[in-house]
């Protein structure tokens, strides 16, 4: 990262500080406003936050672990989420990631080559009687099947 951006993320940040307030309650609104604009937390970031709040890094740090939603790398511009439960398995889950694997080329916790898509278990998408589950960004898909997910997948390419 140059000068040039660090000084514009610093600035950035400093200005979601200024909005949101320097409380520890704070972090959590500060750190999805950086997500929402850079798709992930970089390390930069997380030191300037600590720094701004007046906390220690690793807080940051254990908050955007902590959440799902949070990424500490960058990820595809498509974040596609597969429930993890034992009810999707048992409701045909890994049929479903095959499918997905294969039609992207890639594995589970891979993002493509033209960042365009990263795929990721969900611990719990809360769907477990619909399942098996599959999230695209913000939109969930329900009682899936290998070719629904990918004809799914087709419409986001």
């Amino acid at each position: 990262m140059f000068v040039a951006e660090k000084n514009a993320l610093s600035e950035e940040i400093e200005s979601y500080v200024n909005k949101y307030g320097k409380n520890r309650s704070a972090l959590l609104m500060i750190l999805h406003e950086i997500q929402r604009k850079h798709r992930h937390i970089s390390e930069f970031a997380q030191q300037e936050v600590a720094r701004l709040l007046n906390i220690h890094p690793v807080e940051v740090y254990s908050v955007i672990s902590f959440f799902a939603f949070l990424n500490s790398n960058p990820k595809g511009r498509n974040l596609v989420r597969i429930c993890q439960t034992i009810s999707c398995d048992m409701k045909g889950k890994n049929g479903l990631v095959k499918a997905i694997e294969r039609e992207l080329g890639i594995k589970i916790g891979e993002t493509t080559k033209d960042n365009k898509f990263t795929i990721e278990y969900a611990n719990c998408l809360g769907l477990c009687e619909v399942g098996p589950a599959m999230a695209i960004n913000d939109q969930v898909f329900l009682q899936l099947t290998p070719e629904k997910a990918v004809e799914l997948l087709g419409k986001v390419k």
